[in-house]
């Protein structure tokens, strides 16, 4: 942990490029390396920031994926070796037998610290040639803190972010692409309502960086929000807008999940009772 127990986040909100990986990654390294410069330790981008989202089949998605010591990767630890900072990305992952994974990767200074599938796959995820991983959603210590990892509609199953406080994350950090959808007026999007729910339920910081832009059809909510302990935004919501939301926290306090003298919302589980039909 930096001194104090200080550690600075930002969540980048940027528009991938579909089809140019090039560019997507000139764009990732220009705001990373803003952001670090700011003082961000931890810096996360959205889900599949190397490639955009809205592929037309497979042999496009097979086209855009990378293995994990791919140069989408390799570029990543380079940056975060320099930076001095730890680097959180969705991407689309090259596996065994062409199989494509909708992943992101934990890295910093010493590589790959830990490498997530997405477990639960989003409408055409599905149909485009996305395989739905098998693993758990991992959580590691870093230098700045411990971090979990998930992606996007992972965060819509209560027991998958549960799974991720039990394992002692002091902060979710969660690559997302998040459609933009109608809803009443003046309501918050559902999606950061849902996160709030996620973070106070289980006395647990999470980093969501979400993705902006007109994709072949699909506009896209950019609802980047960082969330404390108690379920409350704590950087401004620019919905639509690219930019990046930083804030430093002190995430030792996700450690405590008391909410009153007598309550703990995790030693307060009735296990007992939970799996009765």
């Amino acid at each position: 942990m930096t001194e104090g127990g200080l550690v600075t986040i930002a969540c980048i909100q940027l528009a991938p490029v579909i089809g140019d990986a090039a560019e997507s990654l000139k764009r990732i390294d220009v705001e990373v390396r803003d952001a670090a410069g700011r003082g961000a330790n931890i810096v996360v981008l959205p889900e599949l920031a190397n490639c955009g989202y809205m592929f037309a089949d497979r042999e496009e998605l097979l086209a855009s994926a990378q293995p994990l010591d791919g140069p989408y990767i390799r570029e990543l630890v380079r940056t975060a070796s320099e930076l001095g900072i730890v680097i959180v990305s969705g991407f689309s992952e090259l596996a065994a037998g062409d199989e494509v994974y909708n992943s992101a990767v934990i890295v910093d200074r010493n590589g790959v610290l830990a490498r997530y599938r997405k477990t639960h796959l989003w409408n055409t995820e599905k149909s485009c040639g996305f395989i739905a991983g098998d693993g758990y959603p991992p959580v590691v210590d870093t230098q700045y803190g411990r971090l979990g990892l998930m992606i996007c509609y992972d965060l819509e199953f209560p027991e998958w972010v549960r799974r991720i406080a039990l394992d002692g994350a002091d902060l979710l950090c969660a690559p997302v692409n998040w459609p933009l959808y109608p809803r009443p007026a003046a309501e918050r999007p559902g999606e950061i309502v849902r996160v709030q729910s996620d973070a106070a339920v289980n006395r647990m910081f999470i980093a969501v960086a979400d993705r902006v832009g007109h994709e072949r059809g699909q506009d896209w909510l950019g609802g980047t929000v960082i969330v404390d302990a108690d379920g409350y935004p704590i950087t401004s919501i620019q919905l639509g807008e690219e930019h990046t939301a930083m804030v430093t926290v002190d995430l030792a306090l996700a450690r405590d999940k008391s909410i009153s003298p007598l309550n703990d919302v995790h030693a307060d589980r009735r296990l007992d009772l939970y799996n009765r039909r």
